[in-house]
């Protein structure tokens, strides 16, 4: 198989130390332009263009870059992105521990800056390396999404009236089925009590009762999904710790984790900053999270949870080892109504964007198909809780 061709300055290169002075001159010169093209060609784009190592030292920025991450530096070389940018290296550890590996995924991440305007920033990274041997890197494509966004939202809540009839129909007929079930069965339970009084056969009403309480159930579910995604509660804030209220609902949902098969690992430190939230709301996203972790490995697998914090913020990360989701899907995540389930309503995780969104804090999903998911919280510390935008 033939080699990459050579090109004409990998040409001049190779004659470099048969240069006279005059022909060094002309390469230097000619090196000059094409990297002050390169310049004015990057610090023409919109996007902000950084290249950084795997400890976060910025190698490169653009005219953008430095504008929206707010530094005044020309290149920005020697500057560290995860000072700039609090919170950021804990929602990214994973990404660059160790530098670029065989095949890593792309990381997207969302998030807000306070500095030096309130902005809301799309982060796209891939590993890189120059040549074998070279030194690892990270380029990263930021992103100003603040209007986009805003008017995404404004869409949404334009759209909420026909987005409700269209629900309420659905909801509609999933009670129709239900409802019949329990009208029969509560019909065949007052006749037999009649008949049956003080009778041994009132044991078999057992069966019926608890069909009649496995309908409730469901019934009960598909009413509480329908409220949440219509009328949504401010969150009731106080003081919460995240440990105590993840350790919570591994205890509840422990049961049905250790029936599948499913192994847990933990990481859960006692010493973590409280956040301001509303516990119950919280527990929602968890069990969300974890419920659609579980559907995900339906022949067995981990999931982990760990739990850490920096000067600002407490990140939760849970990752499980499922199918993963298709990369077409990735994007309409968090639309109402788009679920790759049998059976599932599309509202979970957009009810989990919603809370996090109303605690100030931010959601990402990285996912590779066959391997698995992993999804990151971030929630602001107590002395951190500030709204960055409105409505958000």
């Amino acid at each position: 198989m033939a080699g990459k061709k050579p090109s004409s300055l990998d040409k001049v290169l190779d004659r470099l130390d048969r240069l006279d002075d005059a022909g060094l001159r002309t390469l230097v010169q000619r090196l000059a332009r094409e990297r002050a093209l390169l310049e004015t060609v990057f610090n023409t784009l919109q996007e902000g263009v950084l290249v950084i190592t795997a400890d976060g030292e910025i190698d490169y920025a653009n005219v953008a870059a430095r504008g929206l991450i707010g530094f005044k530096d020309e290149t920005g070389a020697g500057t560290t992105l995860w000072r700039l940018v609090p919170g950021l290296r804990a929602s990214l550890e994973g990404a660059t521990a160790g530098g670029p590996k065989a095949g890593q995924p792309v990381v997207t991440r969302e998030f807000e800056l306070t500095y030096p305007a309130p902005r809301v920033v799309r982060l796209y990274m891939v590993p890189f390396s120059e040549g074998e041997g070279g030194v690892p890197r990270f380029a990263i494509i930021l992103t100003d999404i603040t209007s986009a966004k805003k008017s995404t939202e404004e869409l949404i809540e334009n759209e909420k009236v026909s987005s409700i009839l269209l629900l309420a129909a659905g909801v509609a007929h999933e009670l129709g089925n239900p409802l019949n079930s329990l009208t029969i069965h509560l019909q065949l339970i007052e006749r037999k009590l009649k008949k049956l009084k003080g009778s041994k056969e009132a044991d078999s009403l057992g069966d019926s009762i608890r069909i009649c309480q496995d309908e409730v159930t469901r019934l009960d579910g598909i009413i509480r999904n329908f409220l949440e995604a219509i009328r949504p509660r401010p969150p009731d804030l106080a003081e919460v710790n995240v440990v105590e209220v993840i350790e919570d609902v591994l205890r509840f949902q422990g049961k049905e984790l250790a029936d599948r098969g499913l192994a847990v690992e933990a990481e859960l430190p006692a010493s973590t900053p409280v956040i301001m939230a509303d516990r119950n709301q919280l527990k929602q996203v968890f069990f969300n999270l974890v419920k659609n972790a579980m559907e995900a490995m339906p022949a067995g697998g981990k999931l982990g949870l760990r739990v850490g914090a920096d000067d600002d913020s407490v990140f939760v990360r849970l990752a499980d080892t499922g199918a993963g989701i298709k990369t077409e899907d990735l994007a309409k995540l968090f639309s109402p109504y788009h679920t790759t389930k049998t059976g599932g309503h599309g509202l979970g995780l957009m009810i989990v964007q919603r809370i996090m969104r109303d605690h100030g804090g931010h959601v990402g999903i990285e996912s590779k198909e066959g391997v698995g998911t992993v999804v990151t919280l971030q929630f602001p510390q107590k002395h951190r809780r500030v709204r960055m935008l409105p409505g958000t």
